[in-house]
């Protein structure tokens, strides 16, 4: 018996040690390793556990579609209305990236289509995105068409700063209030007018009163800031940095993270060659993030035409955002050329996260370093 006890006792370690760290586990649930997903599950892992970024099992299912995925980590008792780090959950997530598939899966089981009080939902989600076909699912299976986000701001304000004119339309026809007012006293017909985008203008003030709002001046609207993604392949080149550091192979990572980073930075430099004089740049913020609309993913913004101002600052954010990913890139460099492969990874990883829009989840790194592995 005792002989018996001692092993069991000795094989807990190994079989706790198996489980996987957020960074190993989010590499694997984005791959779609449903047979490494089981094991875990067997040994033990938490059905909630949460990775890097994107959140728990059923999280990542929801970003990537992967409904079998979703199904095994609910079937084992995960929470499928279970909110992340950020306040987000996997319904929101399905919506962001317009998976349908796995919006209708989530709400058939459960997810619930509306969020207690001022919070960003699924159909603010799908309206910024542009997914019509998830809002008109939403629409169509409860979701308040008037939803106030954290700052009292509506789905048809997110469709008309986005431009997204189908969506508008489909929100107006549904019954959706012109009239909500945000708690930064702006309306969607503001939003609209700002952006440039007169079509859903003139379908949120109608015909008559159409007339009367374009002749006001063009910067009694304010100054625009429209969303540019970033380009898709600086996504591709994170993932595989991840997964490379998540395998161990640091050199790797690291020059992964430095062409990520340098991608975003060439993106910034050419569309600002691309812009003409009268489009100033005014930064790069994050659109989207539950709390905060300039917080999900990364984005160049410029001002419309018509409304740009020659001497329109950056915003604070994306100026507080640009500063920090420079002080943490500096130090990436400086702690690679000294040796120190690991804390590199973290400092490029920390100026990732600044330039993709976390800059107030990350700090920057101290003044002076008591020694390159103190990043």
């Amino acid at each position: 018996m005792f002989i018996l006890l001692t092993v069991l006792l000795s094989a807990m370690p190994l079989r706790a040690a198996s489980l996987p760290d957020p960074i190993r586990f989010s590499v694997a649930i984005e791959q779609g390793n449903l047979a490494l997903a089981r094991e875990w599950l067997d040994d033990g892992l938490a059905p909630d556990f949460e990775g890097k970024v994107i959140g728990t099992g059923v999280m990542i299912g929801a970003w990537y579609g992967n409904v079998a995925m979703m199904e095994l980590f609910v079937a084992r008792g995960a929470d499928i209305n279970k909110t992340n780090a950020f306040g987000e959950q996997a319904l929101q997530h399905a919506a962001w990236q317009g998976r349908l598939e796995a919006v209708r899966w989530l709400v058939e089981r459960g997810a619930r289509v509306n969020r207690e009080g001022m919070e960003w939902g699924a159909l603010h989600y799908a309206a910024f995105a542009g997914h019509a076909d998830v809002v008109r699912y939403l629409l169509d299976h409860g979701a308040d068409i008037n939803a106030l986000s954290t700052n009292g701001s509506t789905p048809l304000m997110m469709a008309a700063r986005e431009g997204k004119e189908a969506i508008a339309t489909t929100l107006l026809a549904a019954g959706a209030r012109r009239d909500i007012v945000n708690e930064h006293g702006e309306d969607a017909l503001r939003w609209a007018m700002r952006h440039n985008n007169l079509s859903i203008a003139r379908a949120i003030a109608g015909s008559q009163e159409f007339a009367a709002v374009v002749s006001r001046p063009a910067a009694s609207w304010g100054p625009a800031v429209r969303s540019q993604p970033v380009p898709d392949g600086i996504d591709a080149l994170m993932a595989q940095a991840r997964r490379k550091e998540a395998e161990g192979q640091r050199d790797e990572a690291l020059g992964l993270y430095r062409a990520a980073l340098a991608a975003i930075r060439q993106a910034d430099a050419t569309r600002k060659l691309k812009v003409a004089p009268a489009r100033a740049a005014t930064g790069m913020v994050i659109t989207a993030r539950r709390d905060k609309p300039d917080a999900q993913s990364a984005a160049l913004n410029y001002a419309t035409p018509a409304l740009a101002s020659e001497s329109a600052p950056a915003s604070p954010s994306a100026v507080a955002a640009d500063a920090v990913a420079e002080q943490w890139l500096r130090r990436g460099r400086e702690l690679e050329a000294a040796g120190s492969r690991k804390q590199a990874l973290q400092a490029y990883r920390k100026a990732a996260a600044a330039l993709r829009g976390s800059a107030t989840a990350v700090s920057a790194p101290p003044a002076k370093a008591t020694s390159p592995a103190q990043p």
